[in-house]
């Protein structure tokens, strides 16, 4: 047997991920799961019959295009288009992935080589840290403070070494729903275009903002030759299982993560791309409502966290509201907390320590999701209260 650990030690510690952990924890006790981002009812009808009907007369029933469907790579950019006024060429500046997801890796596999610097705000999402290590890459966290989550951009600017080759930047932020303003985005673009960086963006969460606006990265002067931007259709369209994502970027940066992407899965969900070609040209009304609707989770869940005894944080956008666990349960760590919680009150919640580089940041730090049914957070909100408030 040889004495090398059969996992690769740039992947040492990472293990399960914390959201396998807490999901088989909500199952195996029964618990509400505000763990895991994924609502509980599905998208809209029209657009899962889209997917039926797309099964049914054999489109993408076998291998569809590497690159992605066309009709998929042009609803993508005319989606570009519609929103932010930027132009794609839909065959060369648009690719079709396995999720958002699986765009990061193939951005990370492409774009890193050995030893190279990726600068991302902590907490994150987190697989960040898994697809630089697999990358061989060093990842070089940016600490997000409470209350309001800003980034430091003089920290920054101060972080970036003659090894940084890329920010990853997630905006609306995961897990903290911060959004970057439109100053913060200028800030950080003038630090790529200054020190010649690449920039991959994760805007999974484009269409959930309820403070603010969101503006993409790429659509700000220089930005569009050194920007991957990546979204996906699973956290707008509530089909998180069909794993529908893109990447839009210029033609040398959309062919350098095309050429990792093709080795990793090659193709996925070819009849669901079809269904999201036609939810991507659904009305303005749609993406308001949808907006509208989980901004009024977030306030419903937020009031049922605060009554509880939580100290809370209002996010400005995504699924998610951080809370801190101080006074609630003082001297108790986020993850202690979290695996004690199912049958404490039947409720599941994941703690932001692990996505922290420097965990100590989010000792006391866990996030509750609110992409559920109203009576699903209020009965989640209710066994809180009489677990910690009587």
């Amino acid at each position: 047997m040889q004495d090398r650990p059969p996992l690769n030690r740039g992947l040492d510690g990472l293990g399960t991920t914390i959201f396998a952990e807490m999901s088989a924890l909500a199952l195996s006790t029964g618990a509400i799961n505000l763990g895991q981002g994924f609502p509980d009812t599905d998208g809209p009808e029209s657009v899962r019959e889209a997917a039926v009907r797309a099964l049914r007369d054999g489109r993408g029933n076998q291998y569809p295009p590497g690159p992605g469907v066309p009709e998929l790579r042009r609803a993508v950019a005319d989606h570009q288009r519609r929103f932010y006024g930027l132009d794609f060429d839909p065959d060369t500046e648009v690719l079709v992935t396995a999720g958002a997801t699986e765009a990061i890796a193939a951005a990370m596999l492409a774009l890193l080589e050995p030893g190279d610097e990726v600068i991302a705000f902590e907490p994150f999402y987190d697989s960040y840290a898994a697809c630089i290590a697999m990358a061989g890459g060093v990842h070089v966290p940016l600490t997000l403070r409470a209350p309001d989550f800003r980034p430091d951009l003089a920290a920054l600017r101060a972080a970036v070494t003659p090894r940084t080759r890329l920010l990853l930047l997630n905006s609306p932020h995961n897990p903290t729903g911060m959004v970057l303003t439109p100053a913060e985005l200028t800030e950080i673009a003038a630090i790529a275009v200054d020190h010649d960086l690449l920039v991959v963006t994760d805007e999974v969460y484009e269409h959930l903002v309820f403070d603010g606006v969101h503006t993409p990265l790429i659509s700000l002067p220089g930005m569009r030759d050194r920007t991957v931007s990546i979204s996906s259709a699973g956290k707008t369209f509530s089909f998180t299982g069909w794993k529908v994502g893109w990447v839009t970027g210029s033609r040398e940066l959309v062919a350098a993560v095309r050429t990792t992407k093709q080795f990793l899965t090659y193709v996925a969900s070819g009849p669901f791309q079809y269904a999201i070609a036609e939810a991507l040209a659904l009305p303005d009304t749609y993406y308001a409502h949808f907006r509208d609707d989980l901004q009024a989770k977030r306030d419903l869940l937020a009031a049922g966290l605060r009554d509880a005894g939580f100290r809370t944080y209002e996010p400005q956008g995504t699924y998610f509201i951080t809370t801190d666990i101080t006074e609630l349960a003082p001297g108790t760590d986020a993850l202690t907390f979290c695996r004690a919680l199912p049958e404490k009150c039947g409720v599941v919640a994941v703690p932001n320590s692990v996505f922290y580089d420097h965990p100590t940041a989010g000792r006391t730090q866990v996030r509750f999701a609110f992409c559920k049914r109203p009576e699903v957070l209020r009965d989640a909100a209710d066994r809180l209260r009489k677990a910690f408030n009587g």
